[in-house]
Formats: structure tokens, C-alpha cells, sequence
């Protein structure tokens, strides 16, 4: 009798370890899961910002480059006029005398 009852002791002591090393292991791999969800959470945020910093400069390259464009246009459009208003001063002086006289 006492040997079976040595057995049931045996086997439910072996019962208590396999659990509690399942019980680890499942512990070991929730925390493995949390951690690999970290790390993939802060590689894609890391790609995000990094996808941001590009679009940036990228758009920012483009804003300097239209900006530049317009200068140049609005430059040759005030050049343009400068010479329009040289080479006419005088007779637009003469018309608009002529016409305040008249």
C-alpha cells in the first residue's frame, strides 16, 4: 500500500513539473512574443520617420526649385517692364500731358 501511494506522490510530483515547465515555457514565449512585437513596432516606426525625413527634403527640394523658378520669372517680368517703361518714358510723359492739357 505504501508503495502505491509512493507512486501516486512520484507521478503527481512529475504531473507539478511538467506543468510548471509548461507553465515557463509559455510565460518565456508570451514575453518572446511581446518583445518581437516591440521590435517590429519600432522597425516600422523607425521606416516611418525615415520615409518622412525623405518626403521632406524631398518636397522641400521642389518648393526651392518652383520658389527659384518664380523668381526668375517675376525677375525677368520686372526687368521687362524696366525696359518697357525706359524706352516709352518719354512718350507716355508727352500723351499723358497731352491728354491732362488737352
Amino acid at each position: 500500500m505504501e508503495a502505491m501511494i509512493k507512486r501516486i506522490i512520484d507521478i503527481d510530483e512529475k504531473a507539478r513539473e511538467i506543468t510548471d515547465a509548461a507553465q515557463r515555457e509559455r510565460k518565456d514565449s508570451e514575453e518572446e512574443i511581446v518583445e518581437k512585437a516591440r521590435r517590429l513596432r519600432d522597425d516600422y516606426l523607425e521606416k516611418a520617420r525615415a520615409r518622412i525625413r525623405t518626403n521632406l527634403e524631398t518636397e522641400q527640394k521642389l518648393a526651392d526649385e518652383e520658389w527659384k523658378q518664380r523668381q526668375a520669372y517675376y525677375a525677368d517680368q520686372a526687368a521687362r517692364l524696366e525696359k518697357l517703361a525706359a524706352d516709352n518714358r518719354s512718350r507716355w510723359i508727352e500723351e499723358i500731358v497731352a491728354r491732362v492739357t488737352g
